[in-house]
């Protein structure tokens, strides 16, 4: 794994590589989702079942794009029952920690007849969308999910691709099910998303998209953003490890490949003042190569997008983690606690040895679809305020709005807005 010393230019020339792997730089796919988005919104169903046919190599009907009850128990009878019960202990961690997220809506009143708040609704229907093909995510079911659900949102409806048997993945449909999605549908890619965003003769139009996948979607919710909307612009994964003297070798390669193997475009980064380690962690990962399954991926990531930095100081670290944003980040050094604190931009920060990126992906609680790309600059991690929509209430009384009416027309006639001035003044006519 390259090996670099930490500075303004080699730190530079990272982000540079690593913002150009977003949705943004593949403009050339771009027509590909407008004309798939068009003839999903032009012929509907019968666009979804000939994509199914082209790129799933699967032949379905209007009739067989929803999932049905018996698949679902078929899907139930195909899994592990001991893989089951951990969905189910996932799940209910998932449901505690989004729970705490709640918020309700509020009101507060004043003595002159001044009634302000705030109403909280949720959105009514939500469309969550699972990948397929290689790499089957019963997880991201979870995690799209269960905070919808523990928002209110009324009806949930759930894409994922289907395989050549005209089915779809048994865990993802599983997960669903324990999660409370309300129906499955059997389309995948930008035409899912466009299925979503605009409806079709089965699959109804939804409110907001949430969920990651390959470009194509990535590219399919970008332009569709705005007729619904959309919990982000995900990009490929990433993870930062900020390790010192301290840190276990073993444990820091380790971490860095579990994100690695997702994607060839997923990075993974080391942050250390230590040269002995960042040796130690390049020598471990190596031996890991020799065993993992998914080895050519991993190689292909690191090649190209995986990093060690070694740094003078513990803030110089601090501060390149904060310039990279990442998605995930280990802090596994002496004091864990203390560096977080200096942490601004991460999408989920995990501290200490025992704490590792995975345990966030599959089991803790807190949700894994975070902002990528350096956007854990401005966005944050999925949640229940992604499924809630926010109203404002005002109500004033005759005399709190008379103490104020002049303050209010002459700040509408600074802009030239008479109308809205007399909005305001027209009842007090002859008052004065």
């Amino acid at each position: 794994m390259r090996t670099v010393r930490l500075d303004e230019k080699t730190k530079a020339k990272a982000l540079e590589k690593l913002i150009g792997r977003g949705a943004s730089g593949f403009g050339e796919y771009e027509k590909t989702v407008q004309d798939i988005i068009a003839q999903v919104r032009e012929k509907g169903d019968q666009a979804l079942i000939t994509y199914a046919k082209k790129f799933d190599r699967c032949d379905l009907t209007t009739e067989t794009l929803r999932v049905s009850a018996q698949e679902i128990e078929e899907a139930y009878a195909a899994l592990d029952p001991a893989l089951i019960e951990v969905m189910k202990k996932a799940a209910e961690n998932i449901r505690i920690y989004h729970e705490k997220q709640k918020r309700t809506s509020w009101i507060t009143t004043g003595e002159d007849g001044v009634i302000l708040g705030q109403k909280i609704t949720p959105i009514q229907v939500s469309g969550c969308y699972v990948p397929g093909g290689r790499a089957v995510y019963p997880s991201s079911v979870l995690m799209n999910i269960v905070p919808a659900k523990v928002a209110g949102v009324e009806r949930i409806v759930m894409c994922t691709p289907p395989g050549p048997d005209k089915k779809a993945a048994a865990g993802t449909v599983v997960a669903a099910d324990i999660a409370g999605a309300d129906e499955i549908y059997k389309v995948g890619g930008a035409q899912a998303i466009a299925a979503m965003a605009y409806g079709t003769q089965t699959i109804p139009k939804v409110d907001k998209i949430t969920g990651p996948g390959n470009i194509f979607v990535a590219l399919a919710k970008k332009a569709c953003f705005g007729v619904t909307g959309i919990d982000s612009v995900a990009g490929p994964s990433e993870i930062l490890v900020i390790a010192d003297s301290t840190a276990n070798p073993r444990f820091v390669a380790a971490d860095l490949l579990s994100q690695a193997e997702h994607d060839p475009m997923a990075s993974a980064i080391l942050l250390t003042t230590d040269a002995e380690l960042a040796a130690a962690v390049s020598e471990e990962i190596d031996g890991f190569l020799n065993t993992l399954s998914r080895a050519e991926i991993i190689r292909k990531s690191l090649d190209d997008y995986g990093y060690i930095f070694i740094g003078d100081t513990m803030d110089d670290l601090v501060e390149a983690a904060n310039t990279i944003a990442s998605e995930h980040l280990e802090i596994i050094t002496s004091d864990p606690y203390e560096v977080m604190t200096k942490i601004r931009n991460a999408g989920a920060i995990f501290l200490g040895s025992y704490s590792s990126e995975p345990l966030g992906d599959y089991f803790a609680g807190p949700n894994h679809i975070l902002p990528t790309n350096g956007t854990a600059r401005f966005f944050s991690p999925l949640g229940v305020d992604d499924f809630i929509k926010k109203s404002s209430i005002i109500s004033y009384s005759k005399q709190a709005l008379r103490a104020v009416h002049k303050d209010i027309e002459r700040f509408a006639l600074s802009e030239g807005l008479t109308a809205h001035a007399n909005s305001i003044a027209v009842r007090f006519e002859g008052e004065e």
